[in-house]
């Protein structure tokens, strides 16, 4: 009779790579409920009625309004039976004035629900309208975590980009209106009730929006999994939002109506958001926020500009884990030494392939401001995560070296 082991006896040997020594504590709270799939949306009323709402405040932008994605909305509410008061002026990388000017519709109309309607700056102008209506002050009060005190409305989001992730986020990033710098406020208690993942509503995405934002959800998915508050939760969201998101990104840039890849995309954004949740950024974001006060970029193009160079910093000290994800997506052999630099050559044809940007020249930026650019990356929060540390000189090196091409 052949000899074998018994499940008790069998010794178990991890492979190598094994991660076992990153299964520390964590604490995995989701306070949002996720409704994905096509047509979701037509659901949007019941949702609200069921969770409470009567008295609903839309928050869009002028752009969701021409796609036709906001009477709909509108419609699906009033169908049952809420009252749905509507501002639609959220402009990009939305300022303490946009939370202001719809925070005064949302007190005219004695709101009790919100509902987030577009990208990350619909949902996060939504969300810092909830700070205000419920807690009182300015946004300026609750920069950080855990400021507010006061219970929040219920909040739906339904975002129309596969970006942000906001909708699986408790933190909103609104900008400064004088200084455009953004000031990331969180709290548990602002996190969506439900969000509602309709991939029908992404198509309608111009190009250029669906390339900015997919380098976000990207970006999401490699800072969250190297970050140095990973945990096993966050892990498990950043691998597969970066499977996801690394065969889909170039098919919808290529066939914006495969609905198969712009599921895979609005999924692996959200995945990606709820690593964040539960890890943090890092240097990239770090990098990329000032260059947006300063230049206007958007923040997907800036990221894309800097991910790259941010990924061979970032190699001495996390390269087998770049490894992972350049083996996920096929690039190279899990184990091969050269697997980060690979994965940030990769990285840097995708922005090439979005035609985006592929150097801070080219984006419109001003070499002679790297020094207050570097001062500005080294105060933001997300920094302070970064797997290697990184201070105001190192900095201002990744800024000059991207003012050219990525070199393989």
């Amino acid at each position: 009779m052949a000899e074998h082991s018994s499940p008790s006896t069998r010794t178990f040997e991890p492979s190598r790579g094994s991660r076992l020594d990153l299964l520390g504590p964590f604490d995995y709270d989701s306070r949002t409920r996720v409704i994905f799939g096509q047509g979701a949306v037509r659901r949007l009323g019941e949702l609200a009625r069921e969770i409470g709402g009567r008295r609903a405040l839309l928050v869009s932008d002028k752009g969701l309004k021409r796609a036709g994605h906001e009477r709909p909305a509108v419609e699906s509410l009033e169908a049952a039976g809420l009252a749905v008061a509507v501002f639609d002026d959220v402009t990009p990388n939305p300022t303490t004035e946009d939370v202001d000017r719809a925070l005064e519709v949302a007190r005219r109309e004695k709101i009790d629900i919100l509902v987030g309607l577009g990208g990350g700056s619909s949902l996060d102008c939504a969300k810092g309208v909830n700070f205000l209506f419920t807690n009182g002050g300015r946004m300026e009060d609750y920069r950080g975590i855990d400021r507010a005190k006061l219970p929040f409305l219920p909040m739906i989001a339904v975002p129309t980009t596969a970006g942000t992730g906001s909708e699986a986020q408790s933190f909103a990033l609104i900008a400064d209106a004088k200084t455009h710098m953004k000031m990331a406020c969180g709290d548990k208690k602002a996190a969506c009730r439900v969000a509602v993942l309709d991939p029908d509503l992404t198509v309608s995405m111009p190009a250029s929006v669906t390339a900015a934002t997919g380098i976000d959800a990207l970006s999401h998915a490699l800072e969250t999994f190297v970050a140095k508050p990973r945990n096993a939760i966050s892990i498990l969201f950043s691998r597969n939002a970066w499977r996801l998101l690394s065969l889909g990104f170039r098919n919808v840039l290529h066939n914006p109506a495969d609905l198969n890849a712009r599921s895979a995309m609005l999924l692996g954004a959200h995945l990606a958001g709820g690593a964040i949740e539960n890890s943090m950024l890092g240097a990239t974001h770090a990098l990329a926020n000032p260059l947006s006060a300063h230049f206007n970029l958007t923040h997907g193009i800036a990221i894309g500009v800097m991910l790259p160079h941010v990924i061979r910093y970032n190699s001495e000290v996390v390269g087998p884990l770049y490894g992972e994800f350049a083996a996920d997506a096929g690039l190279c052999a899990a184990g091969d030494p050269a697997a980060a630099d690979v994965l940030a050559r990769f990285v840097a044809s995708l922005v090439a392939e979005a035609e985006c940007p592929t150097n801070l020249t080219a984006a419109g930026a001003d070499p002679s401001l790297v020094g207050v650019l570097a001062q500005e990356a080294a105060l933001q929060w997300t920094a302070n995560f970064n797997p290697r540390p990184v201070d105001v000189s190192q900095f201002e090196e990744l800024y000059r070296r991207a003012f050219e091409d990525f070199e393989g």
